[in-house]
């Protein structure tokens, strides 16, 4: 799957002015919105209940699967977490990020995350909108994801890129 593919799933909002995006995004998002998203993720990156997690984070629109794991301190996007879906046994790793906004020059940008079913994503991982992690895939610590990652693939690095089967020495 290509990055192109990630970016032609992007919603574009254009925001004209001299300013650049970010300057703008109580027009984007209701202030009180994001303020209620950001103090219930705060909740949920530090509880250590799974289950606590997974009802806070279904409250302000999180699509979260059954039995899926979130690691402490996980981030779901604060500004359109109604966009990050984690489908069943699937685990976010400690400290990742799932980013489904991108604040640019002249425009912001949304898309839907999906991390499918009995997917991994690693500790200090970030997905970018738009991004879907296949079923049964994983994706190392500290990656950053700007492309699909298919079904069963492990990704690593910075960008993320297939493992390829290498076996790493002992």
């Amino acid at each position: 799957m290509t990055d192109e593919r990630r970016h032609d799933r992007l919603t574009h909002h254009a925001t004209p002015g001299r300013w650049n995006s970010l300057r703008s995004w109580p027009d984007a998002k209701s202030p009180l919105r994001v303020a209620l998203n950001y103090l219930v993720i705060v909740l949920a990156r530090i509880s250590p209940s799974l289950r606590l997690k997974n009802y806070l984070l279904r409250s302000i629109g999180v699509t979260v699967g059954e039995g899926v794991s979130w690691g402490l301190e996980s981030t779901p996007d604060v500004f359109w977490p109604e966009l990050v879906t984690v489908e069943d046994h699937a685990i976010v790793g400690y400290d990742a990020t799932i980013l489904c906004h991108e604040f640019l020059q002249e425009e912001y940008r949304t898309g839907e995350v999906v991390v499918g079913e009995r997917a991994m994503v690693g500790a200090g991982a970030i997905l970018l909108p738009g991004v879907t992690v296949g079923e049964g895939a994983s994706v190392a610590a500290n990656s950053l994801v700007t492309r699909d990652v298919p079904p069963g693939e492990t990704v690593a690095g910075v960008p993320a890129k297939p493992m390829g089967g290498e076996e790493s020495p002992d």
